[in-house]
């Protein structure tokens, strides 16, 4: 008896190509996901990534002080150490700025209310100290309103101010590396302050 002809598969060409769809969407798909994973994780924040506003209210971006030493301080005009610390930070800023160095100011009133000034009149009272530092706009660094900048110093350290001059010294890459209470001498500052600039200077010797 004479065999029957195959009959032709109708439905395994069909099958197939509607396998190769699926399998293509799944891989496009975690495709997509890989490359959202990869450009959306966010990059490691240093200090001078951040924006803050200066007296005037005009936003600032600190990138330009990186690659610099940054001693970053909670001021306020009505305090205790109002009188000592201004004029110490005006010398340090003075004797190793503003190549390498540079005093930064972060006027805060959170602290026994002894910056209830508004900026133009801390600008006007860091006048009588002859300040050339950079006075940024005031900010509050407690709570949640905290200034993000700021707020960056103290989760580096685990350290937040518990009253006014609070000091931090920020190096070139924007890492926290030290930090003061009010209270401390301004020699010990100035030591690592030095030790710092020394460091920049010869990695810069360095790179040429």
């Amino acid at each position: 008896m004479e065999a029957l002809p195959a009959l032709p598969l109708k439905h395994s060409i069909p099958k197939a190509k509607m396998f190769l769809v699926f399998l293509s969407m799944v891989l496009c798909t975690a495709l997509l996901c890989l490359l959202q994973i990869k450009f959306s994780k966010p990059k490691r924040k240093d200090f001078y990534s951040f924006e803050v506003k200066d007296l005037k209210g005009r936003i600032v971006s600190l990138e330009r002080y990186r690659g610099k030493a940054s001693l970053v301080v909670n001021v306020a005009s009505k305090c205790q150490h109002t009188e000592r610390s201004y004029k110490e930070l005006q010398e340090l800023h003075r004797e190793f700025g503003p190549s390498h160095f540079t005093v930064l100011a972060f006027p805060c009133n959170q602290f026994g209310e002894s910056e209830p000034g508004s900026n133009q009149q801390i600008a006007a009272f860091a006048g009588n100290y002859a300040a050339t530092f950079p006075i940024f706009s005031k900010i509050k660094i407690l709570g949640t309103e905290g200034e993000p900048a700021f707020r960056f110093l103290t989760e580096s350290t685990k350290k937040e101010p518990k009253w006014n001059f609070w000091k931090y010294l920020v190096n070139p890459e924007g890492q926290v590396v030290k930090f003061w209470k009010p209270e401390e001498p301004i020699e010990s500052i100035k030591s690592e302050v030095v030790a710092l600039i020394r460091a920049i200077i010869v990695k810069k010797r360095e790179d040429l």
